[in-house]
């Protein structure tokens, strides 16, 4: 069946009479009440009338930004970049797995070794560290941003929330309970908590000073003071105040014996609270320690050797993982990265390299008369 509209009626989206069917009466009818059109109203914004602004691109606007861009990258990269190159860093891979490892016999440890496995790794700075030196511990192939790993806590819990305390959230299964008693800390992120010991000694004539490993001060001042905190009550007992939880599985000890020190124990400890924020990547440091210095006139650690006895508690093996030490100073733009220095470079450097070719194109072609002659 053919149906005919006229020009008008096609143009407003409708037909003015109705559409003829088998059976019955006809559709959108002039009697048929209201009539849906398909029109755009007649606004600025349906009808894109709003007003706009188009950078018009010229060889004078263009040309003189890349230059601009590439004078102003480049210093900045180079700024950067010796900067990053001027921080002191040495680590140290002390895993076990090379049969010549002084950690070989600790490859295979278990959570729960008594006693523990120790090693001493001896080793030489060839460089002095002059300012503050930061001790960090690195792990590789070990997935923190894993989604059901990174949800596996409870924050009410480890905020001192008193019935959070007693009954954790279900996101800590499979760490939740144990033995019919609350687990606390509560899920798996707690539960992997990393357990190595590292002391570090200074070798003069055969005589090994031990050096000063500051504890405190290495977790996030928010995280310290806000995010984390111990039940109420007594703060002076927090036996009293964990009584009737257990330990995590994989823990030697509960988490009111992390430290003798009430102002760093329990959910408070700071070895607890920078292991509790989840690393982005499968390798990763986190800071262990600090190293002050103490005479401006002589350097933190000098050059010389020195020894790294391990207490090796935390085992990797078993997933492919590696440990690291880390010994690092700082600047003012935080710890060795030269990846920020070599990519203002790189942005720089084309930036300008694409000036000159264009500045070039621009000055040889840019003036040509691009309309055709006509003969006369």
């Amino acid at each position: 069946m053919a149906v005919n509209y006229s020009a008008k009626e096609e143009a407003d989206g409708h037909p003015s009479g109705g559409v003829g069917v088998p059976g019955g009466g006809a559709v959108g009818g002039s009697g048929g009440g209201a009539v849906k059109t398909r029109k755009p109203d007649n606004t600025a914004f349906k009808q894109q009338r709003l007003p706009a602004w188009q950078p018009i691109l010229t060889a004078g606007t263009v040309l003189p930004a890349f230059f601009i861009i590439g004078l102003i990258f480049i210093p900045i990269g180079i700024g950067i970049f010796v900067t990053s190159n001027n921080i002191r860093e040495y680590e140290i891979d002390y895993t076990g797995t090379e049969p010549s490892s002084p950690c070989n016999k600790c490859l295979n440890v278990s959570w729960d070794s008594t006693p523990p496995c120790t090693c001493t790794i001896n080793f030489t700075l060839e460089h002095s560290f002059e300012s503050n030196v930061f001790m960090y511990y690195g792990l590789s192939n070990f997935y923190q941003n894993h989604r059901r790993y990174v949800k596996s806590r409870d924050d009410s819990q480890l905020n001192g929330d008193n019935s959070s305390l007693l009954n954790p959230s279900k996101e800590c299964e499979p760490y939740r309970t144990n033995e019919d008693k609350p687990i606390a800390p509560c899920g798996a992120i707690a539960n992997s908590m990393f357990n190595d010991t590292l002391e570090l000694y200074r070798i003069d004539n055969d005589t090994r000073t031990p050096i000063t490993l500051i504890k405190k001060g290495i977790a996030w001042w928010t995280d310290k003071n806000v995010k984390f905190r111990n039940p109420t009550g007594d703060g002076n007992n927090l036996t009293a105040l964990f009584q009737g939880t257990t330990k995590p599985v994989n823990w030697p000890k509960p988490v009111y014996m992390l430290d003798s020190e009430p102002d760093n124990n329990g959910f408070i400890n700071e070895d607890f609270i920078v292991w509790m924020r989840t690393a982005a990547l499968p390798t990763f440091r986190k800071l262990y320690r600090l190293i002050e210095r103490k005479n401006n006139f002589q350097p933190t650690l000098q050059a010389g050797k020195y020894s790294l006895d391990i207490a090796y508690n935390y085992p990797v093996h078993s997933f492919d993982g590696r440990k690291r030490m880390i010994l690092s100073t700082i600047s003012w733009m935080g710890g060795k990265n030269p990846f920020l220095g070599i990519a203002y470079i790189t942005v720089g450097s084309i930036c300008f390299f694409l000036g000159v070719v264009l500045l070039f194109i621009h000055h040889k072609y840019g003036n040509r008369n691009t309309s055709a002659d006509i003969p006369n």
